[in-house]
């Protein structure tokens, strides 16, 4: 086993390299079937099918920019019939005091406005952004991955991880050149 890093941190994850789409695709799964839950799939091109191999759940942004939106348009009528009909009462031509057809243009920018800022902030932390460095990016070979190379890196905080057996596994399962990181 290759050590990727010079530093005496303890072991952050083990790195193993696959050849094709076909071979992480597999690997992945078997990864899953294991049963760990902090490990990722690295490669040079999105691979059609790999969130299913991994066992990931649907992304709960969505959601949040929906909320987002539901909440902008609530508050651009809400502001508008708050203006029209209690603040500043103002009879024209014997109109209504409100209208939702009117403040359509200010509930849809607020709602167009509060979805996607629901959506940035949501992306960041549901993503753990901003990230500034990643050990994985100390491997020696991890630049294979922006070419024609495919990594399963399996972090040593999964409750699954063994200093002994993921080794194993990942062998098991095609790995080749299967590497410590280091914190």
């Amino acid at each position: 086993m290759s050590t990727s890093s010079e530093n005496n941190g303890e072991t952050f994850a083990l790195i193993a390299e696959f050849e094709n789409p076909g071979a992480i695709m597999a690997a992945a799964e078997k990864v899953r079937d294991a049963g760990f839950k902090n490990w990722d799939v690295i490669t040079p091109f999105p691979v059609h099918g790999m969130d299913q191999a991994m066992g990931l759940s649907r992304s709960k942004i969505p959601i949040v920019a929906f909320c987002g939106g539901v909440a902008g348009f609530t508050l651009g009528m809400s502001m508008v019939y708050y203006m029209n009909k209690v603040d500043y009462p103002l009879v024209v031509g014997g109109m209504p005091y409100f209208s939702p057809v009117f403040p359509f243009p200010v509930a849809y920018e607020l709602t167009i406005l509060f979805a996607a800022i629901g959506s940035i902030i949501s992306m960041f932390l549901f993503n753990s952004l901003p990230m500034h460095h990643h050990p994985t990016l100390n491997y020696e070979q991890i630049e294979k991955a922006s070419n024609d190379r495919y990594f399963i890196v399996i972090e040593s905080s999964d409750p699954n991880f063994d200093e002994t057996k993921t080794p194993d596994l990942l062998k098991d399962i095609g790995g080749s050149n299967i590497g410590k990181l280091k914190d």
